[in-house]
């Protein structure tokens, strides 16, 4: 069986903390040591399955990467998106990309970020489920629904409580409150958790049957499909004719295939705020805290602060996140509204939507943690033995001051070292790099920028070691 980890999605209703750059999969938020995408890798590696593909976007190549050598996860297959098309063309790619090391293998989806509690019952379920994938089922996880939730859609079916699979009577859009309602008082409907099993040549060949040009995207993607560094790049102009469409949309409400196995395991799609608040521990007032808060008559609220202290006096049922360069206070029950809040930043064009103010990029991480006319200041971190790219700048000229660790420098036509409190400057339009020759000590260096404009897009790359162009 082979694991196969959606890792796609941008994750805004939990902004300010979850960003276009720094989704909610590559956070630690139900678990201090381990982000959501660790948690879900590790999660299939207890159940002692292949190496796992993981299909993630260009963006947050490195990342993915990284966070999986963290966890002992090297071995694993990394499929880069060109582009989101959605979640039926994802695992298309991943589904023949698998066929090509295995022509009987089995397929478990899973999203990146979601939480499941309970990683017995999940075992279980997982047991129950590949017993009709042998039968040549395509089989859905229905999770056991806890209340009326208006966010899920949901899978009509009657399911026995022995766990055993059953037909798919029908998959359901996402209710109003009162429909909702009355799903969880019939007992036949089931939250829709995005999470699957199949063989691979299985779900292909019903792919094939209801969405042609799905398959046939995906099929010559991977015809095309070339190593590069950690990662799988498949044909990109290929994949682009593919439509946008959802695994349900394009086979699985088609299928006379599909069957149901229930889940009971205290699932939860952390999709906000408020279900992250739901599933977190809690004080005896309800607060969930992270970070330094100090409270005085505050209940069922949840409190994050990254970077100062955040006080909270006679308030109840909010949501409060403090980042380094954002404040977001909500009435916990209208924390899903803040992906209008996110829309309008976008529209807007504000840097808040994509990037925090640490910026993370595969030789370590920079903050912006100062800007003004004409000039910003940047801490950057290189990682041991890892090197900025050989570069230049047409607009800005550069100051650098070593304050921990020892620098190689290029500068223009000379090469040389750096200790702390030592600096050099480069003038506009000089090639220039930095590389950290430690093994095991981190380099850090001020950065300050001066020039007319000081945007990331004004970089001329002459090398990468990252393949970066």
């Amino acid at each position: 069986m082979i694991p196969v980890v959606l890792s796609g999605g941008s994750g805004t209703r939990l902004w300010p903390l979850s960003r276009g750059m720094f989704p909610k999969q590559l956070l630690p938020l139900c678990d201090p040591r381990q982000t959501m995408l660790q948690q879900t890798v590790a999660r299939a590696r207890a159940l002692s399955t292949a190496p796992p593909l993981v299909v993630c976007n260009e963006e947050h190549r490195f990342m993915v990467a990284e966070q999986l050598q963290q966890m002992g996860q090297s071995d694993a297959g990394i499929i880069l998106e060109p582009e989101g098309r959605n979640t039926a063309p994802a695992i298309a790619l991943a589904a023949f990309c698998a066929l090509q090391s295995d022509s009987e293998a089995v397929l478990l989806v899973m999203p990146a970020d979601h939480l499941i509690a309970d990683q017995n019952e999940f075992e279980a379920a997982v047991s129950q489920a590949s017993k009709a994938v042998d039968d040549g089922a395509l089989v859905t996880f229905g999770v056991v629904p806890t209340h009326a939730e208006t966010g899920y859609g949901y899978i009509k079916a009657q399911a026995s409580s022995s766990g055993k699979p059953v037909t798919v009577d029908a998959f359901v859009e996402k209710p109003d409150a009162e429909t909702a309602q009355s799903y969880i008082e019939s007992g036949d409907y089931y939250w829709n958790g995005g999470i699957f099993m199949f063989r691979a040549d299985g779900f292909l060949a019903e792919l094939e049957k209801f969405q042609p040009e799905v398959y046939a995207a995906a099929q010559n993607a991977i015809k095309g499909m070339q190593k590069d560094l950690d990662f799988l790049r498949v044909d990109a102009e290929e994949f682009a004719k593919s439509p946008s469409i959802s695994v349900d949309y394009a086979v699985m409400e088609k299928t006379d295939k599909a069957v149901m196995v229930p889940l009971d395991a205290g699932w939860s799609d952390v999709g906000s705020w408020a279900a992250l608040w739901e599933v977190s521990d809690k004080d005896p007032q309800g607060n969930a805290v992270s970070g330094d808060v100090i409270m005085h008559d505050t209940q069922n609220s949840h409190i994050y602060a990254e970077t100062k202290l955040v006080t909270a006096v006679g308030v109840q049922d909010l949501v409060i996140v403090e980042t380094d360069d954002a404040v977001m206070v909500s009435h916990r029950d209208r924390a899903q509204e803040v992906k209008q809040v996110v829309e309008q930043l976008g529209t807007a064009e504000r840097s808040q939507t994509k990037h925090h103010r640490k910026v993370y990029r595969p030789w370590g991480w920079y903050d912006s943690i100062e800007a003004g006319q004409g000039f910003q200041v940047k801490l950057i971190q290189v990682k041991p033995g890892a090197r900025l790219s050989v570069q230049m700048h047409h607009r800005r000229a550069e100051h650098w001051v070593v304050v921990k660790g020892v620098a190689e420098v290029l500068n223009g036509d000379k090469t040389f070292e750096l200790q702390v409190n030592q600096s050099t400057y480069i003038p506009i339009g000089v090639t220039h790099a930095l590389r950290n020759p430690s093994s095991d000590e981190p380099l850090e260096i001020i950065e300050v920028q001066s020039g007319d404009y000081l945007g990331e897009d004004d970089i001329v790359r002459f090398e990468d070691d990252y393949g970066r162009s």
